[in-house]
């Protein structure tokens, strides 16, 4: 059975690794029914072109998801990027990607930044040797991402050292494949954003 979370990567027609691993097999639900959910199929009939509003809210949703933060957070994060200098757009998804929960995710030690933020309110993860529980917290250059001592031993830790043999992370990133540990080399600058994040913005200047 597809759940919700598959449903909502079908209704937009993205890959947004709510689903760690299966995302990125032939068992994705986006792989395997390429058209929106509903009881017509896929020979449902043909959607109507998007307002701009409409295509705000879905890029907004687009982020939410992916990122796993709801509107007050978001909202939280422009305003905060709008007051610093340079881009709007590029500060807010600086600050998106320099999300503890992100990074977990990011440097390989979590599937998806779901799994990460619940390693992260667990208490299994470690920032600069100090047990930090908050999936929002925001790293700096330097930080280095560990495993609380008394998890690593664990089998979910074991089966991601074999994961992470060939994972690369992000250029801004570095990982310790054998102690399973990130460092943050620098901020996040120049980074692709995965959607559309101006029509983000346009949305909350409004």
């Amino acid at each position: 059975m597809i759940g919700p979370k598959e449903k909502r990567e079908r209704a937009l027609g993205e890959r947004l690794q709510l689903k760690a691993d299966r995302c990125q097999s032939p068992k994705c639900a986006v792989v395997r029914k390429p058209y929106p959910p509903g009881v017509h199929g896929p020979r449902g009939k043909r959607r109507r072109g998007m307002s701009e509003f409409g295509l705000q809210l879905r890029e907004k949703q687009k982020f939410k998801l992916s990122y796993g933060i709801d509107e007050r957070t978001l909202r939280r994060l422009f305003e905060i990027a709008k007051k610093r200098s340079g881009s709007t757009a590029e500060k807010l998804l600086e600050l998106l990607e320099r999300r503890l929960d992100n990074v977990v995710f990011r440097v390989g030690v979590a599937p998806s930044r779901g799994v990460a933020r619940q390693l992260i309110v667990h208490g299994h993860i470690l920032v600069n040797a100090e047990k930090v529980r908050a999936p929002g917290y925001e790293v700096k250059t330097g930080d280095t991402i560990g495993i609380r001592g008394a998890s690593q031993t664990g089998p979910f830790f074991s089966s991601r050292k074999e994961s992470v043999k060939k994972y690369e992370p992000p250029s801004w990133l570095v990982l310790d494949r054998e102690k399973l540990e990130g460092k943050v080399l620098s901020l996040p600058e120049g980074t692709a954003p995965p959607f559309e994040i101006s029509l983000v913005v346009e949305s909350f200047s409004k």
